[in-house]
């Protein structure tokens, strides 16, 4: 087809020239010396035959021009019909959108399946974490029976077929005997013989770090391990914190041990009676002891059956800001726990601002006896007390400072000392010891960490 329409075009070129040869007056077309193209009318003259410097060549040459502006058109369509650009093309195209949608369609769907599946997977999971709560929680309010306090009641959860628990029954009694000849030195450990003895602090380690608070509120404050635990509910590994930053504070956290308070999950809150001041509180034998807030009142608030048990006011005592430790705080009186017993470091009008010891009946709060010190609490970063002594830190900023004084309650007298000890975040607000974990705890600018202490083995006597 193509073929036609080129050979109709260059005949329609081809056909004036062939006219005007035939007739005898003409309207020709020429080029001028310049190369211009001129259309003169012209009519035979009976005397020259031709024109000199004339011919067909400027019509041929527009001929072939246009003859090649036909090929270069022909050439460009039949590669256009080569490349299937045509109709059928155009359908296949057609054809492979809808191919192409209906996939699309069919992973969408299988996506929103894949979807209501997952949704259903977590449904199921949430009831699971809610049912394994309760279980939880059953199993928390119902303590393990305590069944080896008596030898009836060990027998009694014996199983009465089993001839080796017989009393009677030789084997038993041969195997009864080997066991009470073992020397009790021999099933004690020596670092657990070494937490029954008392002696002067050697060494502090370095801290540990357990966790670290997440809001303003814990820039200061008090988290503590009960060195002598009492009752059920609560065992040496229940942790016991109080946020001291704020106008009210009453929130006691508890956590069941180390591990869920590093990871921050409170098994319980309480609600305290009175408001706290500071970090002066302490855990101690069930209870926690804490000053009242702006007043020299001290309490002691039960924790199993969580109300107040005793408030006392400890005589003659400064507080809210008359006599605290160097970082200020409203740190006056400073509750503290060791080998002995439940202790107050504080100060008064009479000591002038130096720092006064008394130690305190547990369970009534009275002053069983009091000494008073030569080095004034202002001058300190915080104290603590071991094995009956008084151990007082130089700064609370400074990333290496030294434990610098000790005050020995046995013989009343005290002296310098110089025992390494690290603030690592240098803000420390709150220190105090353990017996139990031969530790102490601290709070040190939003980080609560622990240190391995080291005393000298010295006997109780000598203290």
């Amino acid at each position: 087809m193509w073929l036609q329409v080129y050979f109709l075009c260059l005949s329609c070129l081809i056909l004036p020239s062939q006219s005007q040869v035939e007739d005898r007056a003409s309207l020709r077309r020429s080029n001028d010396p310049t190369g211009r193209c001129h259309y003169t009318f012209t009519v035979a003259s009976p005397e020259e035959s031709s024109c000199s410097g004339g011919g067909m060549k400027p019509e041929m040459d527009g001929v072939l021009s246009r003859v090649a502006l036909l090929e270069a058109l022909v050439s460009r369509l039949l590669a256009g019909a080569d490349t299937g650009t045509g109709i059928g093309d155009k359908s296949n195209g057609k054809e492979g959108l809808q191919e192409a949608y209906a996939q699309v369609t069919a992973e969408r769907n299988q996506l929103q399946q894949d979807k209501e599946h997952l949704n259903r997977q977590i449904q199921e999971l949430h009831r699971r974490v809610g049912k394994l709560s309760q279980e939880a929680e059953i199993l928390r309010q119902k303590p393990c029976q305590q069944t080896h306090t008596s030898g009836v009641a060990q027998r009694e959860s014996r199983p009465a077929s089993d001839p080796a628990y017989d009393p009677g029954n030789g084997a038993y009694q041969e195997m009864k005997a080997e066991v009470t000849e073992v020397p009790a030195s021999h099933l004690i450990p020596e670092v657990n013989h070494n937490l029954t003895v008392c002696g002067e602090l050697l060494s502090v380690g370095d801290p540990v770090l357990h966790r670290k608070a997440d809001s303003i509120t814990g820039k200061y404050g008090v988290w503590l391990q009960d060195p002598q635990p009492q009752g059920p509910h609560y065992t040496n590994k229940t942790v016991w914190r109080l946020d001291a930053v704020g106008k009210d504070i009453r929130q006691l956290f508890v956590y069941e041990d180390v591990d869920q308070f590093s990871r921050g999950f409170p098994m319980k809150v309480l609600v305290l009676p009175e408001p706290v001041e500071s970090t002066g509180a302490t855990v101690y034998r069930g209870s926690l002891y804490y000053q009242r807030k702006r007043s020299r009142t001290l309490i002691r608030y039960d924790l199993s059956s969580e109300s107040l048990a005793t408030r006392l006011d400890l005589p003659h005592a400064g507080f809210h800001g008359q006599h605290p430790y160097s970082w200020g705080g409203y740190t006056d009186i400073d509750l503290a726990v060791d080998e002995q017993g439940l202790w107050a470091i504080y100060s008064t009008s009479k000591a002038k601002g130096a720092i006064v010891i008394s130690q305190l009946d547990p369970e009534s709060l009275e002053v069983k006896k009091t000494w008073e010190t030569n080095i004034r609490k202002n001058t300190v970063a915080n104290a603590f007390m071991v094995c009956g002594r008084l151990y007082t830190v130089a700064s609370y900023t400074a990333p290496n400072t030294t434990i610098n004084y000790v005050f020995d309650t046995a013989t009343s007298a005290g002296r310098a000392v110089s025992v390494p000890f690290k603030n690592k975040y240098r803000y420390n607000s709150m220190l105090d010891y353990n017996h139990a974990q031969r530790k102490l705890y601290a709070w040190d600018n939003f980080h609560m960490v622990t240190y391995d202490v080291r005393l000298g083995r010295v006997s109780h006597g000598s203290s």
